[in-house]
């Protein structure tokens, strides 16, 4: 362990339902069980929803990730670079890395970092079992344990203190258990166990080795056991094969103190890196500025074209969400009330009734944002509407004006210019493809009013005399022409434009396709509410109580 190095990570998100998006990454590079060299920390502006119950939580609103976060390209590039493919541990691996990072990374069509290290709570349960504090959450080890406050509820804050966790409270348990290797604390923390300390149940709270002198507490161990739920009888079984196989060793104690220990940091030693840049020699100034011209055009066109056709597509796919809505809103519930009644079963078997409860209200988050969802989805529906062929040209020729004038890679020497003009750019462009004439036409009509309301300054219509940024600019151009092309042939080969081209050449088509579907969904819907119906038995047969 002393000569292994691992990443350990957290992650501050946008909710807890899928698509999950994470807004603050912190991670720090981990030598055995001490911290090496600096950490790693990034706001990630995702430009989407972020429930208000996360918000309050963390404290990140969507304005304040527009303004401080960055591209989370840039930001998983870095990381990456930061990993080098050491294994990734974090205070709940399971959402961390399999329910956030790695969807996220396909989302994003980004390789996978690092690989699968071990969950430091998972850990933390073992090696404390039975938690002295009461339970494991993080904040309530770092205060029974008097660790320092690190800032909790920010990434970088619950990194550094479970760093403090494992250096001065797992640490020396490990060390005593005679887990001294890497491979050996990956073993521990992911075989199977279940805590000491019942979870649930009549007899919640008694120590499962009270079996050997309680007739009744053995029964209940043997009717779980021999339970009609594989969850059950795998649980029940293990208690009963700990009573007839006791583990060698002796538990820890449950009086661990925590010491203080400052440790220094080293900063690790960066290697200087060196660029070059691409010299266009001995080109015609004029000519360079003309190809610059035409680039612009080119991308104009071709962002026209992504925009009329990505219209006509959603138009489509509106029609056909109409047609199928009520269905889709109960499989969209039904999924929603499984996932929820799973999470409440796994929170029972491992952390107990208190624990499990909360997954009740956090399924009552879920399912109001859910419904909140919908209903937008619902009104773009309604809302969604053909452009007409002269909207079309109108929209055409405004954007290329707005090009023309906010551009940001006319700024590629002003890295500050070039930054404000790409948020202008970005809410350009939002309006072309929602088809938003009126705010086109508010930025177009009085442009200068535009930058003074936004505190912008003035229009710098300059390009630079200088060869080489003119070269640069051009490059930049090129490159996103060929990026929006590759985006439209990967549009069309997409089913949805399959849909709306066959629904433009025969008009019964689309009622042919929701007739199909509606007939799919409703065997799926079926299917969903025998699954939720039989959690719903298992977690009622399990607490007595009506499941959520």
């Amino acid at each position: 362990m002393q000569e292994t190095y691992w990443v350990l990570i957290d992650t501050e998100t946008t909710g807890i339902k899928a698509p999950i998006h994470v807004v603050d990454l912190g991670a720090q590079l981990m030598r055995g069980w001490e911290p090496e060299g600096t950490s790693f920390q990034r706001l990630i502006n995702t430009a989407g929803y972020i429930s208000p119950e996360a918000s309050r939580i963390h404290g990140y609103t969507k304005e304040i990730l527009e303004r401080d976060g960055f591209p989370p390209q840039d930001v998983y590039g870095e990381f990456s670079k930061y990993c080098e493919n050491f294994p990734i541990v974090s205070y709940n691996l399971e959402f961390d890395y399999d329910r956030v990072l790695l969807p996220e990374w396909e989302r994003l069509n980004i390789a996978p970092i690092g690989n699968r290290g071990f969950c430091a709570l998972r850990l933390a349960q073992r090696l404390l079992d039975p938690v002295p504090a009461g339970n494991c959450k993080l904040q309530t080890l770092r205060q029974f344990y008097r660790l320092p406050e690190r800032g909790a509820h920010s990434a970088m804050g619950d990194v550094l203190t479970v760093v403090d966790l494992l250096r001065k409270v797992l640490h020396p348990i490990a060390r005593h258990q005679g887990l001294k290797t890497w491979k050996q604390i990956v073993s521990y923390s992911q075989s199977e166990w279940y805590p000491s300390r019942l979870p649930f149940g009549k007899f919640k709270g008694r120590i499962f080795q009270d079996a050997r002198n309680d007739r009744d507490l053995l029964s209940w161990l043997e009717w779980l056991a021999n339970s009609e739920t594989a969850r059950s009888r795998k649980m029940g079984g293990w208690y009963l094969t700990q009573l007839k196989n006791p583990p060698n060793g002796t538990a820890p104690s449950s009086k661990i103190y925590a010491t203080a220990i400052d440790t220094d940091i080293k900063p690790i030693d960066s290697k200087e890196t060196r660029s070059g840049i691409v010299v266009f020699e001995n080109t015609d100034l004029k000519r360079l500025k003309a190809l610059v011209s035409a680039a612009r055009e080119r991308l104009a066109d071709l962002e026209t074209i992504f925009t009329r056709e990505s219209n006509a597509v959603a138009v489509t796919q509106a029609a056909l969400f109409s047609l199928l809505k009520d269905l889709f809103q109960e499989r969209d519930r039904l999924k929603l009330l499984i996932e929820y009644r799973q999470k409440f079963l796994d929170k029972l078997f491992h952390e107990g009734d208190d624990e499990a409860e909360e997954i009740s209200l956090e399924y009552d988050e879920a399912k109001m944002q859910s419904d909140d969802e919908f209903f937008q989805a619902e009104r773009e529906a309604e809302n969604t509407r053909i452009l007409s062929e002269e909207q079309q040209n109108e929209i055409k020729e405004i954007h290329r004006k707005l090009v023309r004038l906010f551009h940001p890679d006319r700024h590629v020497g002003d890295p500050e210019k070039q930054k404000a003009y790409t948020r202008i750019m970005s809410e350009i462009n939002h309006a072309r493809d929602a088809g938003n004439i009126e705010i086109l036409r508010e930025i177009s009509n009085d442009p200068e009013g535009y930058m003074a309301k936004h505190k912008l300054g003035k229009i710098d219509l300059s390009d630079e005399e200088d060869v080489i940024n003119l070269g640069k600019l051009y490059e930049a151009l090129q490159a996103k022409i060929v990026e929006i092309i590759e985006e439209i042939d990967n549009f069309r080969s997409d089913p949805k434009y399959e849909l709306y081209k066959l629904s433009t050449r025969r008009p019964d088509y689309l009622k042919e396709v929701a007739d199909s579907q509606k007939e799919k969904l409703s065997v799926e819907c079926e299917r969903l509410k025998v699954k939720a119906d039989a959690l719903a038995d298992e977690i009622e047969g399990l607490t007595g109580r009506q499941a959520i």
